[in-house]
């Protein structure tokens, strides 16, 4: 019976039909072939038809069958595809130690090459989408089956031969999806938050400490519950927002030595089974080599394919400089509300017009963009605390969803500061007149009475002020608690910022 079914199954996908609504579905991931001419592939399920064009073969085309979902907008990440070729390209170089031939192991180096450069990429290699295996098994057969193709035409064989180069005896030689994912996991997330968050992160951090120096001799009023408070420094105030960013890079950087833990040598559950002892010690070596980033084995492998806590503390990094964003995109828009009717402290710089319908209406854009980017990030890390929770026994099955929301996150994350930094932040400038008439009509400013007075009578002073649309001083003295002399040597914002 089992055996009538699988027959049924393979001729069933060998039919011109279903060829056809593969090449569609590869067409509608934005990869179409040149050319409806095919190609015999063989897998150990069968053999099926795959285009002349493409270097993957039918362990990639039955993914393409299997998982029609979402379609480009879900394939696998680049940087995930780019460090699968490092990791590749490490692999056989350190396997010529143990026995690859060198003229295969220069093959398919120079194969990863072109995995690496993106060119691959490019040209729709690498069709499969995120919702797969969740061990990212398809992935990596894809990888092996583009890099072995791509190896075999330099040595001048014939595309889906497998001879010289096989993608699993050679390409795959040493490694098992289990290990290979998570090593290309902490590849890409390590090179796209030195290369992609960092920048941006550390350029927005840098000018908020500007505007903060710029600002320091701005007396304003204070808030707190969203009311009046006593007065601060819009220096102060920036320098708030320049100390969070610090934090958020120092929080990142913390996530580093486990994320610099690769699991490659580990092979299916995380005894190594199948390597040779110090392949993956010097495969991470060869790594850190070619990325210049500080990779070495994980010291224990089980951990590294069973759990993926280290993803997920990176994605709470990413969270916390999230809210970190949140916060300053959201005070910065709120002290720039106006320009006539809110605080009008800050003046953001006029990038479009902001109504179809109010004529000269302008908005924070820019701010409203990076708290659309902050939101989404908080959704990332949630769906990324779902999949590292879920790691049932020797293996986490939810690999290809986390790492593409921590790589989203980086992302979002990198471009949406930039951005933000070049358009508004560099050009914030503080209306001053609007910050001091606001500051004189604060009845706040009555706490610097405290010491001298008392709490009580300070406060008949500033409910009667606001009971009867008043200032301070008139009141104060009105009340007969002061005098015009004494009132004025004792409040003076200026000298209400900081300890005596």
């Amino acid at each position: 019976m089992a055996t009538s079914i699988f027959k049924f199954s393979s001729s069933l996908i060998n039919t011109s039909k279903n060829y056809r609504c593969v090449l569609r579905l590869i067409n509608k991931r934005n990869i179409s072939t040149t050319s409806v001419t095919a190609r015999k592939e063989k897998d150990t399920f069968g053999e099926l038809d795959v285009p002349d064009d493409k270097l993957y073969g039918a362990q990639t085309v039955r993914s393409v069958m299997n998982f029609p979902i979402g379609g480009i907008e879900e394939r696998m990440p680049y940087p995930v595809i780019v460090a699968f070729g490092i990791l590749k390209k490490a692999a056989a170089k350190v396997n010529i130690e143990y026995g690859l031939e060198k003229k295969i192991a220069d093959a398919i180096m120079q194969a990863c090459d072109d995995v690496i450069s993106g060119k691959l990429y490019r040209e729709g290699h690498f069709p499969l989408v995120i919702w797969q295996t969740g061990s990212g098994t398809q992935s990596n057969m894809n990888t092996n089956e583009v890099i072995a193709n791509r190896a075999i035409q330099i040595l001048g064989g014939k595309l889906g031969s497998k001879d010289p180069v096989h993608p699993n005896d050679h390409v795959n030689k040493s490694q098992s999806s289990n290990d290979t994912y998570p090593t290309a996991m902490h590849i890409a997330v390590a090179m796209e938050l030195r290369d992609r968050l960092m920048p941006g992160l550390v350029a927005l951090r840098d000018t908020l400490q500007a505007k903060s120096k710029d600002f320091e001799r701005i007396v304003k009023i204070g808030r707190t519950h969203l009311m009046d408070a006593v007065p601060l420094t819009l220096g102060q105030e920036f320098s708030g927002y320049a100390a969070q960013l610090s934090y958020g890079v120092e929080r990142v950087c913390a996530t580093l030595p486990r994320l610099h833990y690769l699991a490659l040598g580990g092979t299916a559950v995380g005894t190594g089974l199948n390597t040779r002892i110090g392949f993956a010690e010097k495969c991470a070596a060869e790594i850190a080599a070619l990325t210049g980033i500080p990779f070495e084995t994980a010291p224990n492998k089980f951990e590294a394919l069973a759990c993926h806590d280290a993803m997920v503390e990176v994605s709470g990094a990413l969270n916390t400089i999230a809210v970190s964003l949140m916060k300053i995109a959201n005070d910065i828009r709120l002290l720039a509300s106006g320009p006539r009717c809110g605080l009008a402290e800050l003046m953001l710089p006029e990038n479009e017009p902001g109504s179809s319908i109010m004529p000269g209406k302008v908005n924070p854009t820019q701010c409203e963009a990076l708290t659309m980017v902050a939101a989404q990030v908080m959704g990332n890390h949630v769906a990324c605390t779902v999949g590292g929770s879920n790691g049932h026994f020797e293996l986490n099955v939810f690999k290809p969803m986390i790492v593409s929301n921590v790589l989203r996150s980086i992302r979002l994350i990198g471009d949406g500061c930039q951005a933000f930094n070049k358009n508004c932040a560099v050009g914030i400038k503080a209306n001053e007149v609007q910050i001091a008439k606001i500051m004189r009509e604060s009845l706040m400013l009555v706490t610097a009475l405290n010491p001298h007075i008392g709490y009580d009578k300070a406060a008949q002073i500033a409910k009667t002020a606001h009971k009867e649309g008043g200032n301070l001083k008139d009141t104060a003295i009105k009340l007969g608690i002061l005098t015009a002399e004494q009132f004025d040597q004792w409040v003076k914002p200026e000298d209400m910022l900081g300890p005596k």
